[in-house]
């Protein structure tokens, strides 16, 4: 099947709507897209036009779309385009929609943490998970842990130590052993 297939960068400009279908999970917001070019004379970068499309997600995908998508934030959207006409009181509009594979935080712009959904799990339950704060300092348990630790490691070098001078005695001692006798004169 020929489809077009883009991928987008943009900010995120309505808050999603998600809602639980028959078929299954479904969200969609607008995500603005706008160009961007070095203006020579102003020796700046410009904004240039904006254009919004709607993007659909489906099961796990629109499930995670809840619970990580907000306004403003930007994203990269990776899906199918789909453009589609309509009237609407004797006017015709045009409006682009992608069918979303794949989204996420556009990493260039700020970070991000990961949190793998699992099946069963609601976005509720997801996002109610406590962040591991990974910039604590070290408490004094901790800290005597790692003494603990150190204190096992040096200990298990000195035994490694030992066992192997053993050996080193034993391999001598066997050297010895089948030396053939001095010849006597």
């Amino acid at each position: 099947m020929n489809e077009t297939t883009v991928c987008v960068v943009g900010n995120v400009a309505t808050q999603p709507v998600f809602r639980e279908t028959a078929t299954g999970a479904s969200a969609r917001f607008r995500l603005a897209v706008t160009q961007r070019y070095w203006d020579r004379e102003k020796n700046a970068w410009t904004d240039g036009h904006t254009n919004f499309f709607t993007v659909w997600a489906n099961r796990a995908l629109a499930t995670n779309v809840q619970a990580s998508v907000s306004v403003g934030e930007p994203l990269v959207v990776r899906g199918r385009l789909k453009v589609r006409s309509e009237q609407r009181d004797g006017q015709s509009w045009t409006g682009a929609d992608i069918e979303a594979t794949a989204i996420g935080h556009d990493l260039a712009r700020g970070t991000a943490a990961f949190r793998r959904a699992h099946k069963g799990e609601t976005p509720s339950e997801t996002s109610a998970r406590p962040e591991p704060n990974w910039e604590t300092e070290p408490t004094a348990q901790a800290a005597e842990t790692a003494q603990q630790q150190q204190g096992q490691q040096e200990q298990q070098g000195q035994q490694e130590q030992r066992e192997h001078h053993g050996q080193r005695g034993q391999r001598a001692q066997r050297r010895q052993h089948h030396q053939e006798p001095a010849l006597v004169m």
